[in-house]
């Protein structure tokens, strides 16, 4: 086991954990959710330390999207093999099926706790915190208490964007009403779900240290560990509330490049006058780079794509949901007939767009299709987030 030094100026959940020796878990038989991010400031994972914990017996291991491991695509199913270090039986919580999100009542037999310690971006079609809320839920029902790990928003937790979902419009890219960016962490969103939205499980929240809302990522001065393959970096973090729109479109969102959500196009779009319709709305923050591209893999693989790369200029006045708005509108005006909306089954939906669950509502799409402006497309968006940020105050750490 790797000796425990704390690096940078924040310590996580885990750290905090590890300093006192696992104390809130002793005598407890747990299961742990996790990935590949979850590891301390030594790099030591999660299940690795509950392994040899002094007191703590580690009884499973659940795999949200992308898996333990971190080694499967998205949308792809986790396998329920056991793991491969420690030898812990794994359970998967991401299947074919709406149902396998959640854990089995008999895959938490024998459980005292779950332990849930995954990064999150810090936007709402991020599915960790879906996986989370689901557990919990599952926890409550079965009696067991459910520890959260926290680590930072990796792009702060002050700034907020977009609407919140609509009813009828929930997915698991956006299973309750938050918006498209929400400046939380996620044991705040735990606080939330379990009391706004009815869980009622037994929660305990193990807070960082020496985090400040306003931090960057950079700011704490921690590794990046990617989340996901396809959330390679923080600046991927940083464009993806907006960024993450394209999913919902015939068009290629970088996916079989090596700057996915950075890179977007198709076969069908004209570099050039892509780019001017996207300087033409003056956004802030925001450089656009008429490019050429060919994926690997994934939408339009193989086939030479023309589009943008999204160049972030300044952080803090870029605003990611508008940009990814703008992208589309712009999509739609330069590739005519060609730019067409997804309409292959969706994160187990099957009979709504899947723009309009990255959007939570329909009116986005309606308003793109009409022609309509940046702003009447976005009409609504401030009091719905108005509304929100008053609910949320009350779940915010220090």
């Amino acid at each position: 086991m790797t000796r425990c030094t704390q690096f940078g100026r924040v310590r996580f959940g885990i750290d905090v954990l590890r300093a006192d020796n696992f104390r809130a878990l002793k005598g407890l038989k747990v299961g742990a959710i996790c990935n590949i991010t979850s590891v301390d400031g030594a790099f030591d994972h999660l299940a690795d330390l509950l392994m040899e914990a002094d007191g703590v017996t580690l009884g499973a291991l659940f795999g949200p999207e992308h898996g333990v491991r971190g080694e499967a695509q998205d949308m792809i199913g986790v396998s329920h093999a056991p793991d491969p270090v420690t030898k812990i039986p794994t359970h998967s919580l991401y299947g074919a099926t709406f149902d396998s999100l959640s854990p089995t009542p008999e895959s938490l037999d024998g459980l005292d706790a779950l332990v849930f310690d995954i990064q999150d971006v810090g936007s709402r079609y991020y599915t960790y915190v879906y996986t989370m809320a689901l557990a919990m839920k599952a926890a409550a029902q079965k009696g067991l208490a459910f520890f959260v790990l926290d680590r930072p928003n990796p792009i702060n937790g002050v700034t907020l964007e977009g609407n919140i979902v609509h009813p009828g419009f929930e997915s698991f890219v956006g299973l309750y009403p938050l918006p498209n960016r929400h400046g939380m962490t996620a044991g705040e969103l735990a606080r939330y779900f379990n009391e706004v939205h009815g869980i009622g499980c037994d929660l305990r929240v193990i807070g960082c240290e020496g985090w400040k809302r306003t931090m960057w990522w950079e700011d704490t001065g921690r590794a990046f560990i990617p989340p996901s393959p396809n959330m390679p970096t923080v600046d991927t973090a940083v464009v993806y509330p907006g960024l993450c729109f394209i999913e919902g479109t015939n068009m290629s969102e970088g996916r079989g490049t090596t700057k996915p959500f950075e890179w977007i196009g198709a076969p069908f779009l004209d570099p050039v006058a892509f780019t001017h319709a996207l300087e033409a709305e003056d956004l802030p923050g925001v450089a656009f780079r008429a490019t050429s591209f060919r994926p690997t893999f994934q939408k339009h693989a193989g086939k030479s794509c023309g589009g943008a790369m999204i160049h972030v200029t300044d952080r803090n006045s870029f605003l990611p949901v508008r940009t990814g708005i703008a992208i589309l509108r712009a999509a739609r005006a330069v590739g005519g007939e060609a730019f067409q909306w997804r309409t292959e089954k969706y994160e187990f939906i099957d009979d709504k767009p899947a723009i309009d669950l990255l959007t939570g509502t329909d009116t986005v799409r309606k308003a793109i299709d009409a022609g309509k402006s940046l702003d009447a497309c976005m009409a609504g968006f401030d009091d719905e987030l108005n509304t929100f940020k008053k609910v949320r105050e009350r779940f915010l750490g220090d």
